[in-house]
């Protein structure tokens, strides 16, 4: 398993499959301890958490959300994790996120393109990403998908090389104000 590695999550993703956890506080989270247990034996050369980015609304909900928001940004700089902020687009009264997959996959595909990595690391359910993921296998890269135990995917079990499924017992150490 040596080699170089490069670590995608999609914030949301990873955020509701904690919360459903109840192991969702992403400010006292250690993203760095955490992207190093990933990583394993291999070389880490990048993390990167993908999120929509919420806009000022001039609502109170908007107001809450962009601070914490902001919080959780600090804290991802905090352990040397890249962001990227797509959108949130409002409709029907609910947020729905925009952007973040597209970027998800075009880093994928960078990272193949320009060989920074040997091995992705997705954590990320989402089976939009399938042709990306197939793209970078053909390129000879390992794609290795992280899920959780509680609600896997068994479309992205099949779609990757190699699949992690973290239980709520693996998660649990990288959710207190440890040390970074």
């Amino acid at each position: 398993m040596k080699g170089k590695c490069i670590i995608l999550i999609d914030g949301s993703n990873f955020y509701f499959k904690l919360k459903d956890l109840k192991l969702h506080d992403l400010l006292n989270f250690n993203f760095s301890k955490f992207a190093n247990f990933l990583a394993r034996s291999s070389e880490l050369k990048s993390t990167s958490y993908y999120v929509g980015g919420v806009k000022q609304d001039g609502s109170k909900h908007a107001d809450k959300l962009l601070s914490n928001q902001q919080k959780l940004l600090v804290t991802l700089k905090s352990h040397k994790i890249k962001y990227t902020l797509g959108y949130l687009m409002k409709s029907g009264g609910k947020y729905h996120e925009k952007g973040v997959d597209v970027q998800i996959a075009v880093d994928m595909l960078v990272a193949t393109y320009e060989n920074l990595c040997d091995r992705i690391i997705l954590v990320s359910s989402d089976t939009d990403l399938s042709p990306a993921i197939k793209k970078a296998q053909q390129k000879g890269k390992i794609i290795e998908y992280i899920g959780f135990s509680h609600k896997p995917s068994v479309a992205m079990v099949r779609f990757c090389n190699e699949s992690r499924i973290l239980s709520k017992e693996d998660i649990q150490p990288f959710c207190s104000k440890a040390t970074k």
